[in-house]
């Protein structure tokens, strides 16, 4: 993590102003997304900054960046960084390996497919070398779709939809996130009804608003 604070306040210096479109900075950018995949850190401003560049100057396009981009968008939902990334990749690019495994990934989490997600994601293992962290961040945004889901949940369910744990590993993120089990294998969440926050509406109407209808009515 010291690399990647280090190159941090000199990274945010270059996106200030008209330097942050101009292409000699590339270079410097781009090993700053290696350093977040490394170090499991994340700037969304500048993986953003280093697409738009790639849309200006489209000889300088790299897909192994592009790809780390994505994969490090994807570790960040729920948030919309994955779709802004996605949009300002062209559609030839997005046909190419390993881009469009990423998208298809991005979109199996996206509509919550998880199973489908570990299956695809086992067969293209070589998308996450020198992406550290990756797999434990997806279960982090899976923990949270459960908790605004489920009240209860099948423990073996639970295992599936985070990539087979073992019940050691599981063990781990239920109790990461204060989940208890009982004799029967069901894993209890939370109670969605305590989760609802209802709303008072109050509405304020004073005399002279009411006054003032009732004479123009007449």
């Amino acid at each position: 993590m010291a690399m990647f604070e280090q190159m941090r306040a000199n990274v945010g210096k270059l996106l200030k102003g008209i330097d942050r479109y101009n292409p000699e900075n590339l270079a410097t950018l781009e090993r700053y997304v290696e350093t977040q995949a490394k170090e499991n850190a994340y700037d969304l401003e500048a993986n953003l900054a280093v697409l738009k560049l790639y849309q200006f100057n489209p000889a300088f396009f790299q897909t192994t960046v592009t790809a780390q981009i994505l994969l490090k968008a994807l570790t960040n939902l729920p948030h919309t960084d994955f779709t802004l990334c996605k949009c300002m990749i062209d559609q030839a690019h997005q046909e190419e390996r390993p881009i469009r495994q990423i998208l298809y990934l991005g979109d199996l989490l996206e509509t919550c497919h998880f199973q489908t997600f570990w299956q695809a994601l086992d067969e293209n293992m070589d998308l996450l070398e020198g992406i550290t962290g990756f797999e434990d961040s997806v279960r982090k945004f899976i923990c949270h779709v459960v908790g605004i889901t489920y009240q209860h949940i099948d423990r073996w369910l639970l295992a599936e939809m985070l990539g087979d744990l073992s019940d050691s590993q599981l063990k781990v993120w239920m109790s990461k996130y204060g989940w208890s089990a009982d004799e029967s294998g069901q894993i209890f969440i939370c109670s969605q009804e305590e989760s609802i926050k209802p709303k008072n509406i109050v509405e304020k109407i004073d005399f002279d608003s009411v006054s003032s209808i009732m004479a123009s009515s007449q």
